[in-house]
């Protein structure tokens, strides 16, 4: 069990890394610029379902996998790379088509892929094995247990966070609702960093 003290101690340290702008945040930005605010917090509702998946992992002893297998971890990023770079073409696709017959990203789909951005992302597992150790007792019970109660926190804050972003790139969407082709190109713009900035990331 998670005593209150060390709970107290990780909850700013979890709320300063939400507050942190990095690849979650910015894809929901770029959910909410091109489908709206129920686009927006379900990818956010998606990329804190991967964060406990992470967690979770990493509860049951995926260090020592990627410890073992290094070169998983590069698998795990090229696949990120190429799904955000396939969502780029995707919504360019779009761009060129009218406002009105081109819906946005609906809720279930705006989730699965919020869910799948963030599990490939190999940042987040090396972020959750870095942080998340720091502050489990093994004394105290269960470390499963343990990191499932920090990986909450970190995934709640990190909704309402990333979901606020989102909801407030949405109120800029609607007053470029005119301008299809320029959300379409700013969310592709978007996807495309995001699919560089995985791509350069060197394995520490």
């Amino acid at each position: 069990m998670v005593d209150a003290l060390t709970l107290l101690a990780f909850v700013p340290a979890a709320l300063a890394l939400n507050l942190t702008p990095g690849a979650d945040m910015m894809f929901c930005l770029g959910q909410g610029l091109r489908s709206g605010p129920r686009a927006a917090l379900a990818a956010s509702a998606g990329i804190s379902a991967g964060v406990l998946v992470h967690v979770a992992l990493a509860g049951l002893g995926l260090g020592a996998v990627v410890a073992a297998l290094p070169w998983a971890l590069d698998i795990i990023r090229w696949l990120g790379v190429a799904y955000l770079l396939w969502l780029a073409v995707q919504t360019l696709r779009q761009a060129g088509k009218p406002r009105d017959t081109t819906p946005g990203m609906g809720g279930w789909r705006a989730f699965n892929t919020g869910f799948i951005v963030n599990l490939t992302n190999p940042k987040v597992i090396l972020f959750v094995l870095a942080f998340l150790p720091q502050f489990v007792v093994p004394e105290a019970g269960p470390v499963l247990a343990q990191f499932l109660t920090f990986g909450a926190v970190l995934a709640l804050g990190g909704f309402v966070i990333n979901g606020a972003v989102g909801v407030f790139a949405a109120g800029i969407g609607r007053r470029l609702a005119g301008g299809g082709r320029v959300l379409g190109w700013i969310s592709s713009g978007i996807f495309v960093a995001l699919a560089a900035r995985l791509a350069m990331m060197e394995r520490t």
